[in-house]
């Protein structure tokens, strides 16, 4: 049983205003959490609900979308609250009516997460770890670019797939060996990127105004969000053009870069999914080991 009460409190507390959900609306196309949209005469939240040990995640997520935050030209939901209500933890964020994508806002999109990714650190990764899907995704500061993908990316998936399929270990371990190579010369400033950018999680609100959420936010390349966005769709070519016109594409991304970011991706999901995922993932590193 969800502890509606315990949540009402908590939204109380953070606005320092009394509230009490008259409305619980639940709402689909989620894989991993459950949604709510709770809501009385005056004032409506977007309430996300997992299980007790899964607070941490929120507690990630919400780290990452109040450093999204920072962007102009895109908005991002504001944290409410967040904790744990009895056998649930939860994440409320104020509730924003989505709608898809027009033409022009996709071309504000490009623009705007070109300014965003010029938000940068003075190293790669992120206060905290956080995750990507349900996986985690550590974000242990490197100062090497390289090495932050090496061992905060590619090697934690390869090392939690490598017990299911021996070939893609092997394949794994051959790219890990030539990545100096493929990634030589190649010093992004280490930009704020969402890291999870697939059109699933990003929309436009009433006034047009583009919206992201559902972040596995750190400080990195700027081109893996790029990746991301190219890998799964949901992104009109007015998205990239109006990106890649703000902030030109660098030498070595269309071969090298963009595959090798979006292989985080694939064996991400060949982790949590398996199936051609496995089969698309060692594709790509053999790909990649030809051109090393």
């Amino acid at each position: 049983m969800i502890d509606w009460a315990a949540i009402d409190s908590a939204i109380a507390k953070a606005r320092g205003a009394p509230f009490a959900g008259e409305r619980r609306t639940r709402l689909g196309g989620g894989s991993i959490n459950t949604a709510y949209r709770i809501e009385n005469a005056e004032r409506a939240y977007f309430v996300k609900l997992n299980r007790g040990e899964r607070e941490a995640m929120f507690a990630a997520e919400a780290a990452g979308l109040a450093e999204l935050a920072q962007a102009v030209g895109l908005r991002v939901p504001c944290v409410i609250a967040q904790g744990r209500a009895g056998a649930h933890a939860y994440l409320v964020l104020e509730h924003i009516a989505l709608q898809a994508l027009t033409p022009a806002a996709m071309t504000r999109l490009g623009e705007a997460l070109a300014d965003m990714h010029g938000i940068v650190a003075a190293r790669y990764g992120f206060e905290g770890d956080n995750t990507i899907g349900t996986s985690a995704q550590p974000n242990a500061w490197h100062a090497d670019w390289l090495e932050f993908w090496r061992e905060n990316r590619l090697a934690v998936m390869l090392d939690a797939l490598a017990p299911r399929d021996r070939g893609l270990a092997r394949d794994g371990d051959a790219l890990l060996a030539v990545l100096d190579r493929l990634l030589a010369g190649h010093r992004p400033e280490p930009s704020l990127v969402h890291g999870d950018l697939w059109g699933g999680n990003v929309g436009m609100d009433t006034y047009g105004v583009p919206v992201l959420f559902d972040p596995a936010v750190y400080y990195g390349d700027r081109e893996t969000d790029l990746a991301m966005a190219e890998l799964f769709g949901g992104f009109s070519p007015l998205f990239f053009e109006a990106y890649w016109g703000a902030w030109p594409m660098s030498e070595g991304y269309r071969h090298i870069r963009r595959p090798l970011y979006q292989l985080y991706h694939l064996l991400n999901h060949a982790r949590l999914f398996g199936g051609h995922y496995v089969a698309e993932s060692r594709r790509v590193m053999q790909q990649l080991l030809a051109h090393a």
